[in-house]
């Protein structure tokens, strides 16, 4: 699966779920730490979840 894809699966999926969890952020994290970088689809996808976020629609879960 092309990392963009997988970025871009993992954004939808905090979205459709109207949270973040730890699982989903660190995927996030691991993805972009393995690519090295960040295009602008996955920019874009992850400026819309930090929006979403800014604006209450996610929430965010902490881990224990």
């Amino acid at each position: 699966m092309p990392a963009t894809n997988l970025i871009r699966k993992l954004v939808e999926k905090a979205l459709y779920f109207k949270c973040l969890t730890p699982e989903i952020e660190n995927a996030i994290n691991t993805e972009l730490t393995r690519i090295g970088y960040i295009s602008d689809v996955d920019y874009e996808a992850l400026e819309l979840l930090m929006e979403e976020m800014d604006a209450g629609r996610i929430r965010l879960i902490s881990s224990h």
